[in-house]
């Protein structure tokens, strides 16, 4: 089963070797296209991708309109049956996580997503989990009880993209939430949660690395909502705090 990985990345020198290797390095990597989104940095990034060329399938480096945009124009390009995206400061937990992604697709075509856990950790000590992100199963109020699985740990058929669509690179935050929503509440495709830590995230994404950016996601959220023609529950932010908090305390 050939699979897919996409890594979106601008001037990320500091990071983009250890994500690179955590790809190269899967069991299965013989069945992976390799697919490296730069938005033309300047940084010396190009110099570490260039590296590692002969691992990297297709290596496209211009200028973009944001993150999803560069994540769209990878999909466009992959011809894998299945697609992941794992960004250029993100790192697969293990070298079998493909290969058990992969098994669980083939075990029953029916599967159109898979996701499971990630953890997070501070880049000056990557052996410290700062943030333990342990999802569930998918349910009938799984969205509103403000619950979404972890993007970074979302394997996808591509056959969901050719039907849904793209993400909105309107959206600078949460435009992932909103594919989410729309992949899975909406056009009611089957996921399977695996209870395993797919992927290792840095502190400090997009999301939340300032007070604005969070005020700017949750608005992109309330949009997601109504663009699918969906109520957003009246304490759902609420909710959604109190996962998050959790995920704290349970470290």
């Amino acid at each position: 089963m050939k699979v897919s990985i996409i890594t979106v990345c601008y001037n990320s020198k500091a990071t983009i070797e250890e994500t690179i290797c955590s790809v190269i390095e899967q069991t299965v990597f013989s069945q992976v296209e390799y697919i490296v989104i730069d938005g033309a940095s300047s940084d010396g990034t190009q110099d570490i991708i260039n590296k590692y060329r002969g691992f990297v399938s297709v290596f496209v480096s211009e200028r973009d309109k944001g993150l999803y945009d560069a994540m769209n124009k990878g999909i466009q390009r992959a011809t894998g049956e299945i697609i992941g995206i794992l960004n250029s400061d993100d790192l697969f937990n293990n070298n079998q996580v493909l290969e058990n992604i992969t098994q669980i697709f083939q075990s029953d075509n029916e599967i159109a997503g898979v996701y499971g856990n990630i953890t997070y950790f501070r880049s000056e000590n990557p052996n410290k989990v700062v943030r333990f992100w342990r999802s569930k199963p998918y349910y009938a109020t799984f969205f509103e009880d403000g619950n979404v699985p972890p993007h970074p740990s979302l394997f996808v058929r591509k056959r969901v993209y050719d039907e849904i669509g793209l993400y909105y690179p309107s959206f600078k935050i949460s435009s992932d939430y909103e594919l989410m929503l729309r992949m899975i509440k909406v056009y009611r495709f089957k996921v399977h949660f695996i209870d395993m830590v797919i992927v290792r995230m840095r502190w400090g994404g997009e999301s939340t690395k300032s007070l604005r950016n969070v005020v700017i996601g949750n608005k992109e959220i309330i949009q997601s909502w109504k663009r699918n023609g969906l109520n957003l529950p009246l304490i759902f932010f609420l909710k959604k705090l109190g996962i998050k908090l959790l995920q704290l305390v349970k470290l």
